[in-house]
């Protein structure tokens, strides 16, 4: 594979195939040790990023803790 003039990158068919990366499938690079890791980004939301701000914020966390306890 070659970069072209505006750094494109042609993944080979028999891999695109492998790993499913059809067209419009949203890919991220991400820097790995010796190069990048081009992997296809999921649709799924990562468990922690769908529960990030459900709970208040302001509070002691020992006083919620001895709260909830009953103390």
């Amino acid at each position: 594979m070659r970069v072209s003039e505006r750094g494109q990158i042609t993944l080979p068919k028999p891999l695109r195939d492998r790993f499913g990366m059809h067209h419009n499938v949203e890919v991220e690079v991400v820097p790995a040790d010796g190069g990048l890791l081009v992997r296809k980004r999921s649709a799924a939301r990562h468990p922690v990023d769908r529960v990030y701000g459900v709970l208040e914020t302001g509070g002691i966390t020992d006083d919620y803790l001895e709260e909830i306890r009953g103390r």
